[in-house]
């Protein structure tokens, strides 16, 4: 196979540059599929979308269509949605109950736990000529069920959940545990669905920490969509989050977050003036969380990818997001909107009203991102244009190595101010898959950018 660096021939991410055949290439395009989504560890949905046996959700890993179903056992799986037989997908709804999956191509029909049950005329056709125990279901080799969220790999060498993550785990789980500092406890309350035409890692390195593309949403933050607007706040949400230090992490695995340290003693910020009920439940949640977490309560999250594809928004409006590719000039964008399970009624419904009109295809911050990833995709097509790289040199030389802020130690390369540090890490371990790098160097186990502890040397970024 051809290598990603004789394709990217202009890419030097040392220097900050990357060609733009990285977002329309098809051959770059299709060495992604060949070597990224099918060793890294990809979102699939959410253990509250099938609470009950025999609940299913149709989910997406790359460009494959597969089967999130929980069995008559209450064990969940993720299977590949395709008969063996003649590849037809075994399961066309979005989601539903079933205790069977019946291909309507030919009729062979398989149980929730992916055994094939029924297969047409057997006896008289394939008895003594087909083993049925080699002809179940394809099931992803590796799967974790990380505080309700549902991941999968379809690498067997995969390393576990976690060690992939390494310290984005700390920032991931802001988004996945209940305001008040419990561990898990969300639930999904809908998913928005959209296609768009532009390369799926426009939309991923928009939410590693891209904040210099503010300008952007200008006119949104004028009109005033957040939760307060009503009482004169404009913005896009409330601004709890002004006084305390932000910060932008890359780490060794591609991963990037953009997050904030409050100061010590920091007050409760109103977020949600245009509805008392609602503001005096989050004002209760945030001091459960700091008499939960202590001074590990002041980490709160902004945004942020879990490499290669899915994006959150930790606070509000709070949801993962993941980037799913159709091809390299098409992306379908799935946003998994979250709200702690045992919320009442009356915060669940006020916030997805809010999400509704912040993010997803209707959602008015998320057209602006959508009308620049179409233009910076289109941009990346013309014959002169891809003469001319991108340019990713935002702060360089400014990172440190697991610094203390507002005296709490962030593991990662930090930063203080707007990076495409983030990127840059980002589009490294890329190219790592693309060129069929080993795990250690995929986790960035040797990377010089990273250390293990205080007394590893840490070379200066180039």
């Amino acid at each position: 196979m051809q290598k990603a660096a004789a394709i990217s021939a202009q890419t030097d991410l040392e220097e900050g540059v990357l060609d733009r055949s990285t977002f329309v290439s098809p051959e770059i395009y299709k060495q992604e599929m060949e070597t990224l989504f099918t060793r890294a560890w990809l979102f699939v949905g959410h253990e509250s979308q099938i609470p009950n046996p025999g609940d299913f959700f149709t989910s997406r890993m790359g460009e494959e269509s597969v089967i999130l179903v929980r069995d008559k056992a209450s064990k969940i799986h993720v299977f590949l949605n395709s008969c063996r037989h003649r590849g037809m997908k075994v399961c066309r709804y979005d989601q539903g109950n079933t205790s069977l999956f019946t291909c309507p191509y030919h009729a062979w029909t398989y149980a929730t736990d992916g055994q094939v049950r029924g297969i047409p005329q057997y006896r008289e056709l394939y008895e003594g000529v087909l083993d049925r125990e080699k002809w179940s279901l394809i099931e992803v080799p590796k799967m974790v069920n990380y505080k309700g969220t549902i991941w999968a790999s379809w690498d067997p060498e995969a390393p576990n959940f976690e060690a992939y993550l390494g310290s984005a785990l700390v920032h991931l789980d802001q988004a996945l545990d209940c305001r008040d500092g419990r561990p898990g406890g969300s639930e999904v309350i809908g998913v928005h669905k959209w296609i768009f035409p532009a390369n799926w890692k426009f939309a991923a390195e928009n939410f590693l920490g891209d904040s210099y593309h503010n300008p952007s949403h200008r006119s949104v933050d004028l009109i005033g969509i957040g939760p307060s607007a009503r009482q004169g706040i404009k913005g896009r949400r409330d601004n709890e989050l002004e006084a305390a230090k932000h910060v932008w992490i890359s780490f060794p695995a591609g991963h990037g977050v953009h997050s904030a340290v409050q100061q010590l003693g920091a007050e409760y910020v109103s977020q949600f003036a245009n509805d008392p009920e609602v503001e005096d439940y989050f004002r209760h949640c945030h001091m459960e969380r700091n008499a939960r977490l202590g001074d590990e309560a002041r980490l709160l999250p902004f945004t942020g990818t879990i490499f290669p594809n899915t994006s959150y928004h930790g606070r509000q409006p709070r949801n993962l997001c993941v980037w799913n590719p159709h091809g390299p000039t098409e992306t379908e964008g799935w946003r998994f909107f979250l709200v702690d399970a045992d919320a009442p009624t009356k915060v669940k419904d006020f916030l997805r009203r809010f999400y509704m009109r912040y993010s997803g295809p209707a959602g008015m911050t998320e057209q602006d991102d959508m009308e620049n990833w179409l233009y910076a995709t289109r941009a990346s097509q013309g014959t002169i244009a891809r003469r001319y790289a991108f340019n990713y040199q935002l702060a360089r030389n400014h990172a440190e190595v697991d610094p203390e802020v507002n005296g709490l130690r962030i593991r990662g390369r930090v930063t203080t101010k707007m990076t495409e540090h983030m990127a840059r890490g980002y589009y490294r371990r890329w190219q790592g898959y693309l060129n069929g790098a080993p795990w250690d160097e995929l986790l960035g186990r040797n990377d010089p950018r990273f250390q293990a502890d205080d007394k590893v040397p840490v070379k200066a970024e180039a």
